[in-house]
């Protein structure tokens, strides 16, 4: 689907545009991968990065801005939406730009998309926009769901829309990794019971490659990735070291959800995903969307702390020393 394709990616610059720009331009060689993102610093450093790369392109906008939406998406196949306020304590203190941002934003980003006959369009969601507790949660909730209801607005030929989720990125930016990393003395520890899912940037860009090629419209894919808890991390990425809990920030949980009960009944699952279909107009009994996915059992939940798979202390160490380079940087 991507091969030879124009995708825009929005808040390009950040750590999923990153890895998603390399890995897209090495496995399908699209025509063009347009950068969309407000920071031009940022897009100076990513264009010297990728300097003599003829496919790549910027252009300074914010998804809060509707005209330059439209401006941006002339003449493109398909979009990746990874621009948010993610910072936990940031949109809290800051709610009404959290809430420009993530659903104003979105809606800008679906009436784009259809208007200019953009052909699908996958949004990057968040595992706290499952029961969420915080407000970026809660955005990210609503945001979801215009994307699914999205396919409604676009009629049986436009644009198809579907989401990913998935939870902190190993050694993003924001990852607790790198703060491990630089710390020196003791490290604080929220609560030694906290879990957390794992995933890298590769395997959360190959489910956008996975929701492209196999979305109807209106499903949310869910990687089935371990879990650590926070006493473990902190052992694998700074062995030894001696650790003080000092309790949950406002807007945390003690562990991660990407699946909760109420969408049991609408959750299906796969090899290596699980997949939630919509609840509107009959889309979750769809076989064109359910494909070879096996119902999970009622009351099914996907959490941090029940998951059946888990990440050991040495495979985290080996990974953060395979990627010491990296970590903090993407």
């Amino acid at each position: 689907m991507l091969e030879g394709s124009t995708i825009l990616v929005t808040g390009g610059t950040g750590s999923f545009g990153s890895r998603f720009i390399p890995m897209t331009l090495a496995k399908y060689k699209p025509r063009r991968i347009i950068v969309y993102s407000r920071d031009e610093m940022k897009q100076w450093e990513m264009a010297k990065r990728f300097e003599g790369v003829d496919a790549l392109r910027f252009f300074i906008g914010d998804v809060r801005d509707r005209e330059r939406l439209y401006r941006a998406l002339d003449g493109v196949d398909h979009v990746v939406h990874a621009a948010a306020t993610k910072i936990v304590p940031t949109a809290e203190y800051n709610p009404f730009e959290c809430v420009k941002t993530n659903i104003t934003g979105a809606m800008h980003v679906i009436d784009a998309c259809i208007d200019k006959g953009v052909k699908s369009c996958v949004a990057l969601s968040t595992d706290k926009a499952s029961s969420p507790v915080n407000l970026y949660g809660a955005t990210k909730l609503a945001s979801d769901k215009m994307f699914v209801a999205g396919n409604s607005y676009a009629g049986g030929n436009g644009c198809r829309f579907s989401v990913v989720r998935y939870g902190n990125v190993m050694g993003s930016r924001g990852s607790v990794i790198p703060f491990f990393l630089d710390r020196e003395g003791t490290l604080p520890i929220t609560d030694p019971r906290m879990t957390r899912f794992m995933i890298t940037l590769e395997q959360g860009v190959e489910l956008v490659w996975h929701a492209f090629e196999d979305m109807v419209g209106g499903e949310i894919y869910v990687k089935k990735i371990p879990s650590m808890t926070i006493a473990q991390i902190a052992e694998a990425v700074a062995p030894g070291r001696p650790t003080e809990v000092v309790g949950i920030r406002p807007g945390e949980k003690l562990h991660e959800q990407m699946i909760g009960p109420e969408d049991a009944a609408h959750t299906f699952e796969y090899p290596e995903h699980f997949k939630i279909l919509p609840a509107i107009h009959h889309w979750s009994r769809d076989p064109g969307r359910i494909k070879d996915g096996k119902p999970v059992p009622e009351g099914f939940e996907y959490v941090s702390d029940t998951n059946s798979e888990w990440m050991s202390v040495e495979s985290l160490r080996l990974w953060t020393e395979a990627n010491r380079d990296k970590v903090g940087r993407i």
